[in-house]
């Protein structure tokens, strides 16, 4: 029976240290270096001292599980060189909200399992050697990097990984799901593929928006500029006419409502017209906002802004 007021011995001592840098987490081939028999780790386990998450990862002792340990727990399963990558990337680069769905980890291989319980396999044998070069006059950006730890896609390459996902038979990724993770690697100022495609909006409901006009042929506006000391969702500055469009997550609650007001005062003062529209509204009757803002556009002389 283990004495758990016993002094950790030098052994444990190492196993916790390894785990600490992991969020927890060891493998096999770790705990062997420790001095771990394949017996011993066996013995642990049943005695709740190491918990199984994948064949041959483990987390030490009775540690609260994080996100980060089961990300760093998929990608110590996925073997020498494999990296958390696509949804997960994205997640852990703070570009999409965590899901609860299979963990992406890329592997620099061709061969092996495809399928491992939890995780989601992709390869890339060139994965490591990969490298952004936006200039030839500055350090190549590469594939992979360390993010909290743990061995992860660079911001390009997660994008880069997201598109080719999005457009691929397996479906595993929305355009949707895309297009927030460009425009918050944008906002955030992350070095992207000169090929990463930008709209300038930064919702789905301006993306949104945007189609509606092109479906029934109005001019198209400035998309999210500068007017005065407020960047508007869009302008059409001939018309003096400036439309946002407002989803309760970004413009719920008391405070946020009032700051719409001010704002829209202050840019009725530079002499421009402001129309707010919800989310709802253009899902539920876009033919009203079509009308409303075709009579507009149509009955307002030009102004200089």
């Amino acid at each position: 029976m283990v004495d758990k007021n016993a002094p950790p011995t030098p052994r444990d001592a190492r196993i916790d240290d390894v785990a600490a840098g992991q969020h927890g987490v060891i493998t096999h081939a770790q705990l062997a270096a420790c001095g771990l028999t394949r017996g011993a780790i066996s013995k642990r386990v049943r005695a709740g001292r190491l918990h199984r998450v994948h064949r041959g990862v483990y987390v030490v002792g009775h540690r609260s599980t994080s996100r980060e340990t089961h990300w760093m727990a998929a990608v110590r399963a996925g073997g020498k060189g494999a990296v958390l990558s696509h949804l997960a990337a994205a997640a852990l680069w703070g570009l999409l909200k965590p899901d609860d769905g299979p963990i992406d980890v890329t592997v620099p291989s061709h061969n092996g399992r495809m399928r491992r319980d939890g995780i989601r396999i992709h390869r890339c044998a060139s994965l490591a050697g990969a490298a952004l070069v936006l200039h030839p006059d500055r350090e190549p950006i590469p594939a992979t990097t360390l993010r909290e730890g743990i061995p992860v896609t660079a911001p390009w390459r997660t994008i880069d990984d997201l598109r080719r996902a999005a457009g691929g038979p397996e479906g595993t990724v929305n355009d949707k799901l895309c297009r927030r993770a460009v425009r918050e690697a944008e906002l955030r100022r992350y070095a992207l593929s000169p090929q990463t495609p930008r709209d300038r909006t930064r919702s789905d409901v301006e993306r949104d928006f945007l189609a509606l006009f092109r479906r029934h042929g109005l001019p198209a506006p400035e998309v999210n500029v500068r007017v005065g000391r407020w960047t508007v969702d869009f302008l059409w500055r001939d018309a003096g006419l400036v439309v946002e469009v407002d989803t309760w997550g970004t413009h719920g609650g008391s405070v946020a409502f009032e700051d719409d007001r001010q704002r829209d005062l202050g840019l009725r003062r530079l002499g421009l017209a402001v129309h707010r529209y919800t989310d709802e509204l253009l899902e539920t009757t876009p033919e009203l906002v079509v009308a409303e803002l075709r009579g507009r556009l149509g009955a307002v002389p030009g102004r200089l802004i």
